[in-house]
């Protein structure tokens, strides 16, 4: 479906930032690996520092080095029931998520979107894993079409992909971190948590 694949690997593999539709909002993504491409996501946006990116893949377990193990048995429910979906699940990091990427917490956002066009693009970058945030500059509102994308992001990002007809619902992600096997609401989403 996504004719450029390898020009979108290639410019993830050389320290670029991307933006993509996923099932909620558009996102604004780049290799967790690049220190260099993290830190344009926060210019490009003028995002506060102490604001972390999360973590979005195809398939959760991708997800599962950067988080520690063992799961709670809340985190495994929460993964089992919302995860393809508009969850982001918080918990404790694992040494392999840089704190760059958490704005030096002990803990990230993990997030597994329902998008097919987002689903193809994880599957052929290297690594499988986005770090990311919404494609459009803080405190503005999140761009929920392919046009407001590129009206948000054009000459910043290095490349705004086509949604192909699998369009963003619009509605950000519930996030919510466990801790102690305890649920905690951060924002409410798209998903009702109890």
């Amino acid at each position: 479906m996504i004719e450029n694949i390898e020009e979108i690997k290639n410019i993830l593999d050389n320290d670029g930032v991307i933006a993509y539709v996923t099932d909620t909002v558009w996102g604004l993504g780049c290799l967790p690996s690049s220190e260099k491409a993290v830190k344009k996501i926060y210019e490009i946006k003028h995002r506060e520092a102490q604001k972390p990116l999360i973590l979005m893949s195809s398939e959760a377990y991708n997800l599962l080095d950067y988080v520690k193990q063992p799961l709670s048995k809340s985190a495994s429910k929460l993964i089992k029931k919302y995860f393809p979906g508009a969850l982001t699940l918080v918990l404790e990091k694992s040494s392999k998520t840089p704190y760059y990427i958490t704005s030096n917490l002990d803990t990230v956002g993990i997030r597994v979107p329902n998008n097919p066009t987002f689903k193809e693009i994880c599957e052929n970058i290297s690594g499988k894993v986005l770090a990311t945030t919404s494609a459009n500059l803080s405190h503005q509102p999140s761009a929920k079409t392919y046009e407001q994308a590129l009206e948000n992001m054009s000459g910043l990002a290095d490349i705004v992909i086509p949604d192909y007809g699998y369009e963003a619902e619009g509605l950000e992600s519930t996030v919510a971190g466990i801790f102690d096997d305890e649920i905690k609401i951060f924002r409410q989403g798209a998903i009702k948590l109890d």
